[in-house]
Order: structure tokens, then sequence, then C-alpha cells
């Protein structure tokens, strides 16, 4: 784990390449070195209807959520996020400085009671990095 979420502003879809956003977000994840490449999922929601600020069109937002699992203490969490949200602002970084934007990012801790998972990827990773 952890899952995570870019969702973003649908008026950022011409200023924007969200494939390569969420790579930047996936590889900064990873180079934490908290998570495991087979737990790690990274995909984005595109908004369409949205009012931000004071309503003007050209308003927009990236908002990052990751969930992670439950047991990771709170100077872990903190380092993760602060790694994650510095390598997606520096991404953002030409978007920013031209556009009405907001940027935020949360990390959430995964409730282990009521979460199942049944997950292969583990052992497929391994595999592929012949470990």
């Amino acid at each position: 784990m952890p899952h995570i979420t870019v969702e973003y502003s649908g008026n950022l879809d011409s200023a924007l390449d969200i494939p390569a956003l969420l790579g930047v977000v996936h590889r900064a994840a990873l180079a934490t070195g908290m998570v495991e490449i087979g737990g790690l999922r990274t995909r984005a929601e595109r908004r369409e209807q949205y009012v931000i600020a004071d309503g003007d069109a050209t308003n927009a937002f990236v908002a990052i959520r990751c969930r992670v699992g439950a047991g990771r203490d709170d100077a872990t969490r903190a380092r993760f996020a602060e790694d994650v949200f510095t390598a997606a602002t520096a991404f953002l970084a030409p978007v920013f400085e031209t556009t009405p934007l907001a940027i935020s990012l949360e990390v959430a801790q995964i409730d282990p009671v009521g979460s199942m998972k049944q997950n292969n990827l583990h052992t497929l990773m391994r595999a592929r990095a012949g470990t």
C-alpha cells in the first residue's frame, strides 16, 4: 500500500500532462522506501463540476489523497507526505506560475477493520526483479 488518487479539475486538461504527473507521484512514493511496489497504486480522477474559491472558471485544483496501511508512525507519514508533495509541486510549478491553482496532499491511514485485500502483485514484482 498506498493507494494514491490524484484528483484534478477538468480545466487543467490542456495545461497538464496527467499521465506524467501520475508517474512523478508514483515514483516519488516508491522512492521513499516506505512502500513495496506490489502494493502501490496511483490513479487520477478528473472532476468536471467544481467551484473553486470565488468561482472564476480559470481557478483550478490538484488534490492528492494517499491512503496507507495502518501502523506507520507520524514521522514516517509526514516524511512520505513531504517527499511526494515536493515531487508533485515541482512538476506542477509551470502550471502554478500561470494558473490560479490550489495544490493539496493528504495522507490518511486505512482502518484495518473491514479492509480486505487479495493481491498477487507482490510475488510477481519479486519475480520480475529476480529476487
